[in-house]
């Protein structure tokens, strides 16, 4: 066994967990050798060895139960008062399992969180977890957080806000806005909030080009343009990452590779009835597009989607299972050797809220779990999202189906992206920084500002717009009365309002499956249907009426449109934001990211993988006006 003692530099001696009124400073002081009671070899203790001689030296040092764990990342459930014993989880998303039996059951060192209940509690799990692995695995490899966006003013179940992070339009918001240093500094603002709650990994961005309207993940996009989305995806990276993947970085997940914008009839393959990728218009490489800069980003991960690509590749199964995908071109043509995992759930069937979610090993049903992990890493993937079972990687290489030296690859990724991020170098967090840092003003003044430079006005008849403020009695339908009324005297019917101002949400029909979380996804037309059109129609026909709709999917809202006397599109705002634009305290300057249909008819007519292409659009691509 080779062990490196090289002392360790002063500036990568690693932080002991404290508490919030502890000082750093004079933790610094003390190097990990005086921490280390366990008389375990020292993986630290080379921090001034290059990078690929420590992951030589650490890989030589595992067992195969170790490396296989290190290739699963699940979900982990935080308890409110941030300790990391297992107990009841609450909410949507308490299946989510123990970290703490994660790793001593399965040697798993990745995690994602999902709802957190505060971040002084996520703040306190993440330094005892990294202090428990430190002192109580073997190798004391540290552990990787990751996380869906949590920086955005949505519903969007993809958003996995606790409401203290900096709140900025979605990223169609950002695509809205245009502006690539704009979004570089979102993504700069993001990444210091992540980093200083232990995020190190990002699941996104999310690069799929929005070419299906009836896709229910067009929010998490940058709309339907290539090359817009490339630009925004470029900026984006370099702000998570920096030039180089390091000690402040935090590592992007970019997906869905290779594009999951052109779903059949918008349905999406989280679920059983999805019906395929498909590409009517042969517009596949037009998808690949944003990738291309990713990869010129040096994004540190990609995620393939769930989709199967119907008839692009020698058979039709899921990406991550897809050998001409994965190998032939992003490792391949792309030359791409980062990591790469699959999205969540390929696996395993789950049981959530008594109903059965089947694995979304679409194309491959018939293979049994570890047939289907073996084509998987045969594919070329590296890691397997929301899955905890590496007992069938095990039994795969000991049983003469795989080989560790495949094994040893992937294991080499996730253990360089590890060792760029510093984790090994100092994996701990300052408590107290982290609520100095999550929300500081500087960052929700930018995030405030974001909501109300993507609001994009698509209708200004005899430039009604801007309001005059304190002059109006104004009839308000989905605004919060308090806020209304800092901008007019509120009145209770429209027809005594001189104007009204109503919000709308993007309609969808939900689908009919005992699967909760299918039923929360936003499929179906993009119509408003009686009696809620004629209501809204109604109030638009007593007074001179504002609409402000918020854009998760492109509205077809063509009686709605020719009816308004202002129209605007947002990209999650707030009610304060859609009426400091209405009154004109800031000036609308968003362009369409997405064009908005006519007709459902022109919706269904459009093909899937084209973009801006349905008969006669309402509103092109790119429309916007301003005062």
């Amino acid at each position: 066994m080779f062990i490196i003692v090289a002392a360790i530099p002063p500036e990568q001696k690693k932080i002991p967990i404290t508490d919030s009124h502890s000082s750093v400073s004079s933790i610094r002081e003390r190097s990990y050798r005086d921490l280390n009671k366990n008389g375990k070899m020292d993986i630290y203790e080379d921090a001034g060895q290059p990078i690929e001689a420590r992951i030589n030296n650490l890989l030589s040092q595992m067992t195969l139960e170790e490396k296989a764990g290190m290739m699963f990342i699940n979900g982990a459930r935080i308890n409110d008062d941030g300790t990391i014993e297992d107990k009841p989880g609450k909410g949507l998303f308490s299946f989510a399992p123990n970290a703490l039996g994660l790793i001593s059951k399965y040697k798993m060192n990745h995690f994602n969180l999902w709802a957190i209940p505060t971040v002084e509690a996520v703040a306190k799990w993440y330094n005892r977890m990294q202090k428990y692995v430190e002192d109580s695995t073997r190798l004391g490899i540290p552990i990787t957080i990751a996380s869906d966006p949590r920086n955005h003013f949505t519903n969007n179940i993809f958003a996995m806000s606790g409401k203290t992070f900096s709140q900025w339009c979605e990223p169609l918001g950002l695509a809205a806005i245009g502006d690539e240093k704009f979004t570089r500094e979102f993504a700069d603002d993001a990444r210091q909030e992540y980093i200083s709650i232990g995020i190190r990994e990002s699941l996104h961005p999310q690069i799929d080009l929005a070419t299906e309207p009836r896709w229910p993940r067009i929010s998490g996009t940058f709309g339907e343009d290539a090359q817009l989305s490339a630009k925004m995806t470029t900026a984006y990276i370099l702000g998570f990452q920096g030039e180089k993947l390091g000690h402040t970085s935090v590592a992007c997940m970019t997906k869905h590779f290779p594009g999951g914008g052109p779903q059949k009839e918008g349905l999406d393959p989280h679920f059983p009835f999805q019906k395929g990728q498909v590409y009517p218009g042969n517009n596949f490489n037009y998808h690949l597009i944003p990738f291309e800069a990713a990869f010129k980003a040096h994004t540190a991960a990609i995620m393939p989607y769930y989709g199967v690509p119907m008839n692009q590749t020698d058979e039709n199964v899921g990406f991550s299972f897809n050998k001409q995908i994965i190998t032939s071109l992003l490792r391949n043509k792309y030359h791409y050797d980062g990591l790469v995992c699959t999205d969540w759930g390929l696996i395993s069937d789950n049981t959530i809220m008594g109903a059965v979610w089947p694995a979304r090993a679409w194309g491959v049903e018939s293979l049994s779990r570890a047939e289907r992990v073996k084509k998987v890493i045969d594919a070329g993937v590296d890691q397997f999202g929301g899955e905890n079972c590496p007992e069938l990687v095990i039994d795969l290489v000991k049983t003469g189906k795989l080989s560790e030296k495949r094994i040893d690859e992937s294991v080499k990724r996730l253990l360089r992206q590890k060792f760029e991020l510093g984790l090994f170098d100092n994996p701990y967090i300052d408590e107290a920084k982290a609520l100095e840092t999550i929300g500081k003003p500087e960052f929700a003044k930018a995030a405030e500002e974001s909501q109300r430079r993507a609001m994009t006005l698509l209708k200004n008849e005899n430039n009604i717009l801007p309001l005059k403020q304190g002059q109006l009695k104004i009839y308000v339908k989905n605004v919060d009365l308090k806020v209304a009324a800092q901008y007019g005297t509120v009145v209770d019917k429209p027809e005594n309002a001189d104007i009204a101002i109503i919000r709308l949400n993007t309609p969808f029909v939900p689908v009919e499956t005992p699967i909760m979380m299918a039923r929360m996804f936003h499929h179906g037309d993009l119509d408003f249907k009686e009696p809620l059109k004629d209501s809204i129609l109604q109030i638009l026909s007593k007074v001179p009426t504002i609409v402000d709709i918020y854009l998760d999917r492109p509205a077809v809202i063509p009686e709605i449109s020719a009816k308004a006397k202002g129209l605007f599109a947002d990209f999650g705002a707030s009610d304060a934001a859609v009426l400091d634009v209405i009154f004109g305290k800031y000036k609308p300057g968003g362009h369409l990211p997405v064009e908005l249909p006519s007709s459902m008819e022109a919706v269904r007519n459009q093909k899937e993988d084209v973009p801006y292409d349905s008969k006669d659009p309402l509103y092109k691509f790119g429309f916007g006006l301003s005062y």
